[in-house]
């Protein structure tokens, strides 16, 4: 396997990230080695919070930590105060790079110099990896982060998965996601460890048509749902998305009408399935049977085995919906500081179920399911259904606590136009859905809380219900 500074090595003279300088990349990596390994001379390697925005520094400093076998923790330079204050709490960083909160005491500086927090490293338990720790965060979205635990080699066994199950030797990467999450951090390392071109822009700057002159055809991009729906209301972009090798689509559920739209427009789409902890995607539908009309998450990817099992943990037959249980050479190791015991599988939140040609197909998540006179129901069948109407941009169904029913269906949405009725989207579903599945109260909204992925936050949702409900509008 690769090691890090064998990959940045064999990368030296070759012009690998596009629209950056590829030199500069190698020089502050080396450099920042160099530091690293002074620092760790004498004791244990300190960890490190990379909060970098600057994404040749953000990638050289992330090299430069691993090459150095230093706990790297990647962070959001825009998380807000009280985010930033539980991972202090739980991190105690000996070092930080990049830019951080002025309340902090770090202030707003371009950190080229390391910024040593605490000279004395002292230490939570960590295990003892062959490879350096690399804790990528997660959960931001429910309001409480945590890091996932991988490693060097948790990350190449995805990028191997990857490789295999797409036959490329080199991976060819046009990233619009964070370079922080999970989503934008492994297409760099598929480019970085095969030896593959990187493309890195704001997605805003894609929108804008601001885009580079790449031959398309020999790149895979990465988007969530909601980046898609935007691409495809421009027909300039939806035409230059068309060029793509593979537009790789994940983060949050997709919607029927948007894969028609995709689909329509010959779109080479595969959506994915996958999570922080899987250190990116574990099932992906390939774009030629997308385009052929199929609609799941694809096949499991070599390195990982998919089981589905109801709650007394048998494996379930065939197109028997039930909790995803995953084993993977890619899982994480647990979440910082405490390893799991039992490594070999990891049963997610997750319900859904294998066909006969073993594509994973996803029904829906048990901690999002809403239980309203005694019927259980899971808001993505709800959510497609409005999308279909083409009345709404966005939409989102929680369920909110009723003393009749338990819980009552709440659709909180976002109207194509302003004079959008939610007595008109009531009428078309009811062909649609069954009485009980037609959501009881519908608040409209000008944005929902979506994080740069596309997850939703519910926690914020539920306070937007409670608010409107106590102050309706009338």
């Amino acid at each position: 396997m690769e090691r890090p500074l064998n990959c940045l090595n064999n990368l030296a003279q070759n012009d690998w990230l596009i629209g950056y300088n590829s030199h500069q990349f190698n020089q502050i990596a080396q450099e920042l080695y160099l530091e690293l390994t002074q620092l760790s001379a004498y004791g244990i390697p300190p960890k490190i919070i990379l909060a970098e925005r600057e994404p040749v520094r953000f990638l050289a400093s992330f090299i430069a930590a691993c090459a150095a076998n230093c706990p790297v923790f990647l962070c959001n330079p825009d998380w807000g105060t009280q985010e930033w204050q539980q991972v202090f709490d739980l991190v105690k960083p000996d070092i930080i790079w990049g830019m951080v909160n002025r309340e902090w005491g770090t202030g707003n500086r371009n950190c080229k110099e390391i910024t040593i927090i605490s000279p004395s490293y002292p230490h939570s338990p960590l295990p003892t990896p062959h490879s350096p720790l690399i804790l990528i965060p997660t959960g931001g979205s429910s309001g409480q982060i945590k890091f996932a635990i991988h490693t060097w080699e948790t990350l190449i066994a995805s990028v191997k998965g990857f490789t295999e199950y797409f036959q490329l030797k080199q991976v060819n990467s046009f990233c619009v996601l964070p370079l922080y999450h999970v989503s934008g951090l492994m297409q760099f390392m598929r480019s970085f460890t095969t030896g593959g071109k990187l493309v890195i822009l704001p997605f805003k700057a894609v929108e804008t048509g601001q885009v580079f002159n790449i031959k398309q055809s020999e790149f895979l991009i990465s988007l969530v749902p909601t980046q898609l729906q935007r691409l495809l209301q421009n027909s300039e972009l939806t035409e230059w998305l068309t060029q793509f090798n593979t537009v790789l689509l994940g983060g949050a559920p997709a919607w029927n009408e948007l894969l028609e739209k995709a689909r329509f427009h010959r779109i080479r789409l595969a959506p994915t399935y996958g999570m922080t902890e899987t250190a990116s995607q574990i099932a992906t539908l390939k774009p030629d049977d997308f385009l052929s009309g199929k609609i799941s998450s694809g096949q499991i990817l070599p390195h990982a085995k998919v089981t589905i099992r109801n709650q007394q943990g048998e494996i379930l037959n065939l197109n028997q919906i039930g909790n995803i249980t995953i084993q993977a050479q890619s899982l994480a190791l647990g979440y910082y500081p405490i390893t799991r015991e039992n490594q070999a599988d990891f049963q997610v939140d997750d319900l859904g179920f294998l066909d006969e040609q073993g594509h994973l197909n996803i029904v829906g998540r048990n901690s999002d399911k809403i239980i309203t006179g005694g019927e259980n129901i899971y808001p993505v069948e709800i959510e497609s259904a409005i999308q279909a109407t083409q009345l709404v941009a966005d939409i989102c169904v929680i369920g909110i606590p009723d003393k009749h029913w338990g819980q009552a269906l709440t659709a909180i949405y976002i109207p194509k136009k302003s004079n959008t009725s939610a007595l008109k989207i009531q009428t078309l579903l009811k062909d649609k859905l069954s009485k009980f599945k037609i959501p009881k109260y519908w608040i409209p909204q000008q944005n929902l809380p979506r994080n740069s992925q596309g997850k939703i936050n519910r926690q914020q949702l539920q306070q937007i219900a409670r608010e409107f409900l106590q102050n309706p509008i009338t």
